[in-house]
């Protein structure tokens, strides 16, 4: 008797399992860093460094200034002032709960208001961002950096 062999013919097929494991690693490994790629405090700049802020009439206009010497200080009108002084703080944090109290005092009262920063030629970048920053967590949402024309 002669044996018949079964012949199997070779798999062509990719084993893609492999390729999903490794996929679903790499998805997780960027959903749980991904969050963590976003820092900075969000800040609404111009198009067009030469063009002005607009400035809306019916806000109020908080412009907050930081001296060479990290103080601070602001006042609140309905145009930008960078003359008067209102209110100062010593710290960033004394600033912060200023600002915040100013921000919830006329949002109670329905009250647009839109913030203005300048700072002292000779401060520092990380200064100016701490601010910023202190902003963020005093509730405004849009910041305008004033500078002065060359």
């Amino acid at each position: 008797m002669a044996r018949i062999r079964n012949r199997r013919k070779p798999v062509a097929e990719m084993n893609v399992v492999p390729y999903i494991d490794v996929m679903l690693v790499l998805l997780v490994i960027f959903m749980v860093t991904a969050p963590m790629l976003n820092q900075g405090v969000k800040v609404d700049l111009p198009q067009v460094s030469s063009e002005v802020l607009p400035q809306d009439n019916d806000a109020q206009v908080l412009t907050i200034s930081i001296k060479a010497d990290k103080t601070y200080y602001w006042n609140m009108g309905s145009q930008v002032d960078t003359e008067t002084v209102q209110d100062q703080a010593l710290t960033l944090e004394e600033m912060t709960r200023a600002v915040t109290a100013i921000m919830n005092q006329n949002r109670s009262q329905g009250k647009q208001i839109q913030v203005f920063v300048r700072g002292d030629k000779a401060v520092d970048y990380g200064s100016v961002m701490n601010a910023m920053g202190g902003l963020q967590q005093a509730g405004v949402g849009n910041v305008g950096l004033i500078t002065e024309a060359p």
